[in-house]
C-alpha cells in the first residue's frame, strides 16, 4: 500500500478540517442563535469523514450521517450552504429549511449524489444498498456502461448505534447476498447518546459485519494518512471487485452528542477522548510533510475568517415563506385523464389478477429501466397467487427476482433504485406483512421529495394482496388502508376489477411518485360467490386510469324517489351490487379507486344528489379511513343530507379469525348491506 499523500491532499484536509473546527466554535459560541434547531457536528471525526469526502467523484453515491459535516466539507459543499441548513434558510440547499442539518440531499452536477436522508436512526442504510442494487442491475443490463476505474461506489456512513438496528441487518444481508458495490463506514465513537456500547453491543462492528460474509477493514479513523489510504483502497477494490465492504473507524466524539444533549450531562471519557483529537495529529503530519507552523497558522487564520463571513452572512439570508410550506408535496404527475380502450372488440373477460400480470408485461417489454422484485415472486413459483406467473421466464432473472423475507428492504430499497433512474414494482407478500415495511414507508419513502424539496422524488409501484379470502385467518385477511392513508406523500390504488387494476397500474407507472396498490385477493380469480364482475375484458395497451377518479358502477333510476348512495372501494363494490338488486332504482354505486388521492368532486356531487350515504369498507370501521370520509361528507354536503352518514365495515376486533363461521360473521357481506340500505332508505 502506498505510504504517502500529496501535498495538495495535505493541505486541503487541514484546511478542511480546520473549517469543521471553526463552523464547531461558532455555533457553540453563538448557541442561542444556533441552537433553536438541533444539531450535531463531527468534531473528532474529521479526519476519517475528510478521508471519504474528499475521494468521491461525480460518479459516486454518498448517504452520510447526522454527524458528518466534515464529510460534506470534503465533497465540496460550503460553509455557508451548510450553516443556511443549520439556520433552516429558504436558500438551504437540500430542503429549504425543512429538515436538520448534515441532512443533505443533493443532485448538483459535477458532485456525488445523495438522495434525502432522514433523521431515523440507521434508516438510511437500506435506501442506500438500494441505490447500489440499482447501479449493479443497470451495470448487468447494459443500462450504463461506465469507463474501467469509474465506475460508482456507493457509501453508506453511520454511527456505531446504529449498528444495533435491524434494518441495518437487512441492508447487510442483501449486500453481501447480491454482492453489491456499497462502503459501510461505521464511525464506532462508543457512545449512543448516553449509553455506552459497553451497555448496547455484544460485538463491535467488524466482528458483526463478519457474520454476514461482508469484508472488513477496521482502522484509526483519528489518523489522517491510515484513513486516506485505506478508503483510496477500498474504492479501488469496489469499483474493480464489485462487493461490498465495511470499514469500522474508531473515533472519539469530542463536541455534544447534538446541541440538546450535551457532553458534560454523562460523559466520563472526555479527557481520554482529548488524548485521541485528530487536529494535532494532522498538524503533525504536515509538519513531517514540510509545512511550517507558520503556513499552518495561516490556514487555520484563513478558515476562522471564511467561517466567520459565511455565518454573519446566513443569519442574514432569508427564511422560508408561509407559502413554501406547501410545496413539492407530490411530483406533478403526466397522467390527468382516463384514455384508451377500456373493452377491446371479440375479447372474453378475463380474470382480475391476469390484467396485473399483462399489465406488468406490458411495461416490462417497453421499459427496461422497470423490474420486479418481492417474496416468492421468481420464476419457481412466480408469486403465491400467480400473480406474476411467466415474467421471469420472459424478463430473466435480473428483472424478476426473489428477495428475502425482509418486508422493509422490500419497500426501502425503491428509494434507492429510484433514485438512479429505476422503476421498481415490488411486492409484498400479504397486507399483513407490510407492518415491519411502514418504518421505510413513512420515514424514506413517503417523505422523499417533500423533505429533499423536490429532488428526489420515489417513483415505484408497491404491491399488496389484501383483504379476507379462503379462511386466511389472522396473519392474512387484514385490510390496511386506513393506516396506510394516514401516510402523507404516497398514493394508494384499490381497484375493484381488472380493468381498473391494470388502468391504474399503467397510471402508477408513469407517475413520480410512490403508489402503493391493493389487490383483494378474492378478486383475483373470482371464485368468492357474487365477484363475477371482477373479470372484465382486458383493456388495451393504451388504457390508463389517473389516480384520484372515481367511478359511478351502478346508477339510480333518475325517476325513483327515495334514493341513496354507496361510496366503497375494492371487494365492497361488489356486495354493494349483489344488494343493490333487492332494491331496484333506489341505490347509486360510487366505486372510489383510489383512497389517496380521493375523488371528492365526485363523492360529494354524489352525496348531494341523494342526501343519503353509506360508506362501506371491508376494516374494522371504528377510527377508520371510511369513518373519517364520513365526517367529511357530513361537513361538505350537510344542507343536503336527509339522513346521517353511515358507516358499516368489519366487526371492530383484533383480527379475523380462521374458522370460516367466525370469519363470515365477522365481515360484511351482500345480506348484512341490504339490510343496512333498507334502514336508510327508512330513515
Amino acid at each position: 500500500m502506498q505510504k504517502k499523500i500529496s501535498r495538495e491532499i495535505l493541505h486541503k484536509a487541514f484546511s478542511l478540517m480546520c473549517t469543521a473546527r471553526s463552523m464547531s466554535q461558532i455555533y457553540e459560541e453563538n448557541s442561542e442563535v444556533t441552537s433553536k434547531y438541533v444539531h450535531a457536528t463531527s468534531k473528532g471525526h474529521e479526519a476519517i469523514q475528510l478521508a471519504v469526502g474528499l475521494q468521491l467523484t461525480k460518479n459516486d453515491w454518498v448517504a452520510p450521517y447526522y454527524r458528518d459535516d466534515s464529510l460534506l466539507l470534503g465533497i465540496g459543499m460550503t460553509p455557508y450552504e451548510l450553516i443556511l441548513q443549520l439556520l433552516c434558510k429558504k436558500e438551504d440547499p437540500f430542503s429549504g429549511g425543512r429538515t436538520y442539518y448534515s441532512h443533505p440531499s443533493l443532485k448538483r452536477e459535477g458532485f456525488p449524489k445523495i438522495p434525502h436522508q432522514s433523521s431515523a436512526t440507521g434508516m438510511q442504510a437500506i435506501p442506500t444498498t438500494g441505490v447500489a442494487m440499482g447501479i449493479q442491475y443497470q451495470e448487468k443490463e447494459g443500462l450504463i456502461k461506465p469507463k474501467k476505474g469509474e465506475e460508482s461506489v456507493v457509501v453508506c456512513s453511520f454511527g456505531d448505534a446504529s449498528i444495533t438496528e435491524g434494518e441495518v441487518a437487512e441492508a447487510f444481508q442483501m449486500a453481501s447476498l447480491k454482492k453489491l458495490p456499497i462502503l459501510y463506514l461505521v464511525q464506532d465513537n462508543e457512545w449512543d447518546i448516553s449509553a455506552h456500547a459497553s451497555e448496547m453491543r455484544a460485538v463491535d462492528a467488524t466482528h458483526y459485519a463478519k457474520g454476514f460474509g461482508l469484508k472488513t477493514y477496521t482502522i484509526d479513523g483519528t489518523d489522517f494518512l491510515e484513513s486516506y489510504l485505506t478508503i483510496k483502497a477500498v474504492y479501488e477494490e469496489i469499483r474493480t471487485k464489485r462487493i461490498p465492504i465495511l470499514i469500522h473507524a474508531k473515533v472519539p466524539l469530542l463536541n455534544h452528542h447534538t446541541s440538546g444533549v450535551r457532553m458534560e450531562w454523562y460523559r466520563d471519557d472526555l479527557e481520554e477522548a482529548k488524548s485521541k483529537d485528530p487536529f494535532p495529529k494532522l498538524k503533525k503530519l504536515l509538519i513531517e510533510n514540510g509545512f511550517t507552523k507558520k503556513e499552518l497558522l495561516e490556514i487555520e487564520d484563513t478558515a476562522k475568517k471564511a467561517v466567520a463571513n459565511d455565518y454573519q452572512k446566513a443569519i442574514s439570508a432569508e427564511d422560508p415563506k408561509p407559502e413554501d410550506l406547501f410545496l413539492n408535496n407530490f411530483a406533478p404527475t403526466p397522467i390527468l385523464e382516463e384514455k384508451g380502450i377500456r373493452s377491446p372488440k371479440e375479447k372474453e373477460p378475463t380474470v382480475m389478477v391476469d390484467s396485473a400480470l399483462f399489465a406488468i408485461k406490458e411495461l416490462m417489454t417497453d421499459h427496461h429501466e422497470c423490474l420486479l422484485y418481492g417474496q416468492d415472486v421468481g420464476k419457481r413459483l412466480g408469486g403465491v397467487f400467480r400473480e406474476a406467473a411467466t415474467l421471469a421466464e420472459t424478463f430473466g432473472d435480473n428483472r424478476v427476482f426473489n428477495t428475502p423475507i425482509q418486508e422493509a428492504f422490500i419497500i426501502g430499497s425503491t428509494v434507492g433504485m429510484s433514485a438512479v433512474g429505476l422503476k421498481p414494482i415490488v411486492e409484498v407478500q400479504f397486507a399483513d406483512y407490510i407492518w415491519p415495511g411502514l418504518n421505510q414507508l413513512f420515514t424514506e419513502v413517503s417523505r422523499s421529495n417533500y423533505l429533499s424539496n423536490g429532488k428526489w422524488p420515489v417513483s415505484c409501484i408497491i404491491r399488496v394482496p389484501i383483504g379476507a379470502y379462503g379462511s386466511g385467518g389472522p396473519y392474512h385477511s387484514s385490510s390496511v388502508e386506513s393506516v396506510l392513508a394516514q401516510i402523507k406523500g404516497i398514493k394508494i390504488a384499490y381497484p375493484s376489477n381488472g380493468a381498473d387494476l391494470k388502468g391504474l397500474m399503467k397510471a402508477a407507472y408513469y407517475d413520480p411518485n410512490p403508489v402503493v396498490i391493493l389487490e383483494h385477493k378474492g378478486l383475483y380469480w373470482s371464485k368468492i360467490k357474487g365477484t363475477a364482475a371482477a373479470k372484465t375484458i382486458e383493456p388495451a395497451k393504451d388504457y390508463i386510469i389517473p389516480l384520484g377518479k372515481g367511478k359511478i358502477v351502478l346508477e339510480s333510476d333518475l325517476n325513483a324517489s327515495n334514493t341513496m348512495c354507496i361510496i366503497t372501494y375494492g371487494m365492497g363494490v361488489h356486495w354493494a351490487l349483489n344488494a343493490a338488486k333487492e332494491h331496484t332504482g333506489k341505490v347509486e354505486i360510487v366505486d372510489l379507486r383510489t383512497i389517496n388521492p380521493i375523488d371528492e368532486d365526485l363523492i360529494f356531487e354524489t352525496v348531494n344528489k341523494h342526501g343519503k350515504c353509506l360508506i362501506l369498507t371491508e376494516e374494522p370501521y371504528e377510527n377508520s379511513f371510511a369513518q373519517a370520509l364520513s365526517g367529511s361528507i357530513q361537513q361538505k354536503c350537510f344542507n343536503n343530507l336527509d339522513a346521517p352518514v353511515y358507516v358499516m365495515g368489519a366487526e371492530n376486533l383484533p383480527a379475523i379469525p380462521l374458522n370460516s363461521i367466525l370469519e363470515f360473521t365477522m365481515l360484511p357481506n351482500s345480506q348484512k348491506v341490504s339490510q343496512k340500505i333498507q334502514e336508510i332508505l327508512s330513515y
